[in-house]
């Protein structure tokens, strides 16, 4: 049997170097990434219609194009094999489930009917309300996938339950993200074509999870070193390709922005409530069940976080390029950083009162 090195899988020495210079800045490219895809799109409207007009089947071509040079490279970072090893750390791995599939989407969509329906109803555009509730329907229904390496390792989190957990997520959203975004939407009166949620489940999500699963088992074979060059190079164009997605958004959003700038901030206030309630509620379940705090920290977060590159791809085929559920979904790129390195932060605080509470058990 291969040794963790081996197979690629992160041992708890080599992963502490924690999120890198690039990564730790994302929210300021994102930022000048909205600014310079607002203007762009509000001087030269008609450049962008006519890139938005590049579809079939409600697939934008560049959009699906830089989705999938976002994605596939996330996904090659998770090894599937670990879900041998869940049985390890069953209680947190139970908790993290119960809260990513459970409670987040359904908080989301409570939250998203709540404020943009009726504390922020007066200042949104009305023909769009629906769609931005979608979008921050798809966005809760999305676990993150990625970017949760980086937060576990921040928190000295153990890797092997951080691997299992987002592998089996990985795994459920297959089946279930599908079920989970039509039942929310259609309660919410929110239709949503079958069809082209299939197509974008299967497009999003199973047809980059076999490509990224077979070029990881490829460079494996040729050793673990392989795979981390791959990876290192990819990373930068993953990067990339997810700044250029978002000038592209934007863009096509140009004009409405222009008109009524609030709308981010309106957006961002259910997706922050959402993060810090559901962190909280994973960490004091583990805390309550005795896990200890190096699955904690992660299982909390993995609670919290989402896997927007998915959310935002599934609004654009669902609703559209020009949607206010991409949008909506955009925005949770803008907040994920610095909102998950403060939950970080509370984890990594907190460490005497979680284990002093384990010890009084």
């Amino acid at each position: 049997m291969k040794s963790e090195s081996e197979a690629g899988l992160p041992e708890r020495a080599s992963v502490k170097p924690g999120i890198g210079t690039f990564e730790r800045y994302l929210t300021l490219w994102v930022a000048l990434c909205i600014a310079v895809g607002t203007l762009l799109g509000h001087w030269m409207p008609d450049n962008f219609q006519r890139i938005a007009a590049l579809e079939m089947a409600s697939v934008n071509f560049p959009i699906a194009g830089l989705v999938w040079v976002m994605i596939i490279p996330m996904l090659m970072k998770i090894d599937y094999g670990a879900m041998r090893k869940i049985g390890a750390h069953w209680k947190g791995i139970g908790v993290t489930l119960s809260i990513n599939w459970l409670v987040k989407p359904l908080l989301m969509a409570l939250l998203g009917g709540f404020f943009l329906r009726h504390i922020f109803v007066a200042y949104l555009p009305s023909d769009q309300i629906d769609s931005y509730i979608a979008g921050l329907v798809l966005l809760a229904a999305a676990p993150c996938t990625a970017m949760v390496f980086v937060w576990s390792n921040l928190c000295d989190g153990e890797p092997n339950f951080t691997l299992s957990q987002v592998a089996i997520n990985d795994v459920i959203m297959v089946f279930a993200f599908a079920p989970i975004v039509a039942l929310l939407l259609g309660v919410s009166s929110i239709a949503v074509p079958w069809d082209t949620l299939a197509l974008s489940v299967g497009l999003y999500i199973v047809v980059p999870i076999m490509i990224a699963a077979a070029l990881r088992h490829g460079l494996l074979r040729r050793g673990a070193s392989s795979l981390k060059a791959a990876l290192a190079v990819m990373q930068p164009v993953s990067l990339a390709a997810l700044l250029l997605t978002l000038v592209l958004l934007f863009g096509f959003q140009g004009e409405q922005i222009v008109r009524k700038p609030l709308i981010i901030a309106m957006l961002a206030v259910p997706i922050l409530i959402q993060v810090y309630f559901n962190s909280a509620l994973a960490y004091w379940l583990n805390r309550k069940l005795g896990v200890e705090h190096c699955v904690a920290g992660p299982s909390s977060l993995i609670a919290a976080s989402n896997f927007f590159e998915l959310a935002v791809a599934a609004a654009v085929g669902l609703f559209g390029v020009q949607s206010g559920a991409a949008l909506a979904t955009v925005v949770g790129v803008l907040i994920e950083v610095p909102v998950m390195l403060s939950v970080v932060k509370i984890v990594n605080s907190s460490r005497s009162w979680y284990e002093q509470g384990l010890r009084a058990r």
